[in-house]
């Protein structure tokens, strides 16, 4: 279940929280050619670990970390989830 929110960019949600990847988007065939790859793909679970004040952005999806950059992270719009579906 998600929340009745639009989409947001990943460098909004709050550390600690869990969201689905709804988009990635932006110029760079390549660079969102790369984050699927790495399983950043619409409908992926990911929690956001981490964030630097204008550093990395640390997420956690399937079982992998990753470091993302700023300007990648605000490319990825995620919509959070709830509470109840966080703890399932």
């Amino acid at each position: 279940m998600f929340l009745n929110s639009a989409p947001k960019p990943l460098v909004e949600l709050p550390v600690g929280h869990t969201a689905r990847v709804a988009a990635v988007t932006g110029p760079g065939r390549a660079v969102r050619l790369r984050l699927r790859v790495l399983g950043l793909r619409p409908g992926a679970r990911l929690k956001l670990l981490g964030r630097g004040p204008g550093g990395p952005v640390l997420v956690e999806i399937d079982g992998c970390r990753l470091a993302l950059g700023q300007g990648v992270a605000r490319r990825i719009l995620v919509v959070p989830e709830t509470e109840e579906s966080e703890t399932q």
